[in-house]
């Protein structure tokens, strides 16, 4: 019987090749996470406030929170290949009509609902294409390509800076939407799934494991203490985390008072501490447990609050490593919510379970940035914003000691 070839090679050494391409794709779609890069240019354009320059990002953090478990119902119906491409070409086309709006809600309609549901239709793909092929290394090789869109603003917030700086905000989006449409639908055509039954040469699945007594149905999720717990604690923390990525550029520039160019600069470094959250959180979470994780995450949170409150002009270092933890946590939740939830609950609902459970990222996305506009409007500075930052972070540490345990009502929790 002939070999299974991937790119020329076995399928055992070609499929290494997918994981640099999914990343490459989750760094186009990741570009969402540079939206403070362009929050200054399009206000003075535009002339509007911190609330309305935020709007667009909400709502395409809300769209995405919706379309990305949508698709994990339909993603083994359709070719991946299909979905990636029109995904990819959806993004492109949002970014594109972006560069026409001349008001917000325009805009909120291009970048928010249109880019919006090209991001949450493609998100997951690359995610479920290599978890096929590397039903051996699933964990390293889905972590390794998740970071992706982590890391994106290291890449693009940058890129983003010298593009708006030399053609101008509008002509940024439209060179962006062509770039995307490019590279995305062109490794569309190679994300494409193994045989069914197809296993690496050698490697024999692990036998069954008896289901845990104490885990949940997918049925009985909503039933269930635990679940409420994660879905608070989620939404917290992308509330935090959330609201710290949209609004981190012109608060180095209003409140530390950075030129343009230095603050953006921060965004790129705060990319790697996102990236490195979901790294450590994901390690951390699975060794010790998705309690341990939740609480962890919040005192980050509430030292980065405590620090902000009392940062002003020239306070740098207090802005970086405020920020810097803001943005390891907020990549922290996005392996331990996911984490939490294979953990809690049956494995074998895990697609449909965390749908449910990333709702809360849209929720935190929807209360976070909506929130820091309006303070920063109404109050005239970001400052403020880190009370009710702090305050939710001692929230999130009492939900996270009481709910997410096992408890003799429904001992939903296996760790």
């Amino acid at each position: 019987m002939e070999k299974l070839q991937l790119f020329g090679m076995p399928a055992e050494k070609g499929r290494w090749l997918l994981i640099p391409l999914s990343i490459t794709v989750l760094l186009c779609l990741g570009t969402v996470y540079s939206w403070s890069i362009f929050r200054k240019p399009l206000e003075k354009l535009l002339s509007v406030g911190a609330t309305d320059s935020l709007l667009p990002f909400t709502v395409l953090l809300v769209v995405f929170a919706i379309l990305m478990p949508i698709t994990g119902f339909y993603i083994n119906r359709f070719d991946t290949r299909l979905i990636t491409g029109v995904g990819g070409l959806i993004t492109a086309v949002g970014y594109i009509l972006s560069s026409l709006g001349g008001n917000i809600p325009t805009l909120t309609i291009t970048y928010g609902v249109i880019a919006g549901m090209g991001v949450g239709i493609t998100y997951g793909v690359p995610l479920a294409v290599v978890a096929k092929w590397f039903p051996d290394k699933k964990g390293l090789a889905v972590g390794a390509t998740v970071i992706g869109f982590g890391l994106s603003p290291l890449i693009t917030a940058p890129l983003a800076k010298f593009l708006i700086d030399a053609v101008g905000v509008q002509q940024t989006f439209v060179i962006l939407g062509i770039a995307f449409a490019a590279i995305i639908t062109a490794i569309s055509t190679v994300l494409t799934t193994p045989p069914p039954g197809w296993q690496p040469e050698g490697w024999t699945p692990p036998g069954s494991v008896q289901t845990n007594s104490h885990t949940t149905t997918s049925g009985s999720i909503l039933q269930t203490s635990s679940f409420y717990g994660l879905w608070l604690c989620y939404t917290i923390g992308s509330f935090a985390g959330l609201a710290a990525i949209g609004i981190s550029s012109p608060l180095a520039q209003e409140i530390i008072k950075l030129d343009a160019a230095t603050a953006a600069n921060t965004v790129s470094l705060f990319a790697i501490f996102n990236g490195a959250g979901r790294l450590f959180f994901g390690w951390f979470t699975d060794k010790f447990t998705p309690k341990l994780g939740a609480i962890v995450s919040f005192v980050l949170i509430l030292i980065g609050s405590i620090m902000m409150l009392s940062a002003g002009k020239g306070s740098v270092l207090t802005y970086i490593v405020a920020f810097s933890l803001f943005y390891l946590a907020l990549g922290g939740w996005l392996a331990i919510a996911p984490t939490s939830t294979l953990i809690m609950f049956q494995s074998q609902d895990y697609a449909k379970n965390y749908g449910i459970v990333f709702t809360a990222y849209g929720m935190g996305a929807l209360g976070g940035t909506l929130l820091a506009g309006k303070i920063r409007d109404i109050f005239g500075s970001y400052t403020n914003f880190f009370y009710p930052t702090a305050g939710l972070a001692i929230v999130g540490i009492i939900v996270a000691v009481f709910m997410l345990k096992r408890t003799s009502a429904n001992a939903d929790l296996v760790r």
